[in-house]
């Protein structure tokens, strides 16, 4: 038996909003809970409802920049910077720029709708 798993067909979530989201290791992807990995691109102008993530989020930016509120400080991330946010923070992810952001996003526990407790 192999000791790694190669993932070629992320899971790609469903969105309205214009967001591309590759989830490569994680619930949705491949049942495993204790951990999520997702390539992400956010379009200009997107942003989220505010949420209070019952996980750790580990945001790496690729490409492009993002702007993160957390209890209410504005911080924006560019190519090359990453992040961790502790679980119980709340926060809002933005792209209020011109182009598009490519980022990786870690969390762990694993994403899932129900831990990350958007606002409505």
């Amino acid at each position: 038996m192999k000791k790694y798993t190669i993932q070629n067909a992320p899971f790609v979530v469903p969105t309205t909003d214009g967001k591309v989201i590759k989830e490569h290791f994680g619930q949705a992807s491949d049942g495993n809970s204790d951990i999520s990995i997702a390539h992400m691109i956010a379009p200009a102008g997107w942003s989220e409802p505010f949420q209070t993530p019952e996980f750790d989020e580990y945001t790496f930016i690729i490409k492009g920049k993002k702007q993160f509120i957390i209890d209410g400080e504005t911080i924006i991330l560019e190519a090359g910077q990453s992040i961790k946010v502790e679980k119980n923070t709340r926060l809002q992810y933005s792209n209020p720029f011109t182009e598009p952001c490519e980022y990786l996003a870690i969390c762990r526990p694993a994403f899932t709708m129900d831990a990350v407790n958007r606002e409505d």
